[in-house]
């Protein structure tokens, strides 16, 4: 049975030159559905799937809070939601018809608008905290910062108690269009200036001007290619490196990273077994 909540909030939160709408989505939960930094919560969307003439099935959301959501209170919970629509190549219009079914619920949704919840689920982003100097790299392309906000938020933002005993590094690296389409940067600016010696922020804009060093566009792969020695000097060093996305950006950045291997002598499926084996590498994307 799924739990009923209700929505806290809808904010949009890309600029005017961002394309498409991404809507920060706040909701209650009433402390009936724990989660862990990392974890998802499913949506159950209303109305009838006009293919299988059968409720709408469930899409799975990354949480973007903490396990106290962002009153602190344990009873909220925060989305980031792309509102998906489509695009008819020939009249360059949208098509209604086709729209994301889920993503404009949330993002339509008003103030004690009910909705279906289910879960929590994942482990796979889950964050080790058996230490105080852990090394957390975290690649993610737009509404993929979802988890990771909520990890920077346990690290710097709400005086808990991993926020107080944190020594060690959280390495961010987010691709987006444009500036206008960065997510949460107000938020991460605040603790880099208050904690520059344990956050690191790198973006990577594809439409703003930045040149990869082969002189095309600026990709995530290509951002976090300018650090590669790092990077893996870190994850040699016990680093947990962390990918949450569209599945889209992980081909350009296994192959980024199979060409820094080579580059060392490396055998690439060996390294990448080696980071699995010891639970270092952690992938999400849909």
């Amino acid at each position: 049975n799924p739990h009923i909540g209700k929505i806290v909030s809808v904010q949009r939160i890309v600029g005017p030159a961002a394309p498409g709408e991404i809507c920060n989505v706040v909701l209650d939960h009433g402390g009936g559905l724990p989660y862990w930094e990392g974890q998802s919560y499913g949506v159950l969307p209303p109305g009838i799937d006009p293919k299988k003439n059968k409720p709408y099935g469930v899409r799975l959301y990354s949480i973007a809070s903490t396990r106290y959501g962002d009153d602190k209170k344990g009873t909220t919970t925060t989305f980031c939601v792309r509102r998906a629509v489509y695009i008819d190549p020939e009249t360059k219009k949208e098509d209604p018809a086709k729209k994301g079914v889920c993503s404009n619920f949330l993002c339509d949704s008003k103030p004690g608008d009910e909705i279906k919840l289910t879960g929590p689920s994942g482990k796979v982003l889950l964050m080790p905290e058996d230490k105080v100097d852990t090394t957390y790299i975290m690649v993610a392309t737009g509404t993929g910062i979802a988890p990771f906000r909520g990890f920077l938020r346990r690290l710097f933002g709400e005086g808990n108690p991993r926020n107080k005993d944190f020594k060690g590094l959280a390495w961010l690296f987010l691709g987006v269009a444009n500036k206008d389409s960065l997510l949460y940067d107000e938020e991460f600016q605040i603790y880099k200036q208050e904690y520059p010696e344990h956050l690191r922020l790198d973006y990577a804009l594809s439409r703003e001007g930045q040149v990869n060093k082969k002189g095309g566009k600026m990709y995530i792969q290509d951002k976090v290619e300018e650090y590669a020695d790092e990077v893996f000097q870190r994850l040699d060093q016990g680093a947990h490196i962390y990918f949450c996305g569209l599945k889209g950006m992980m081909p350009g950045i296994q192959e980024m990273l199979k060409g820094v291997c080579e580059s060392k002598g490396l055998d690439y499926e060996a390294w990448l077994e080696g980071l699995r084996h010891k639970g270092q590498w952690h992938v999400e994307v849909y």
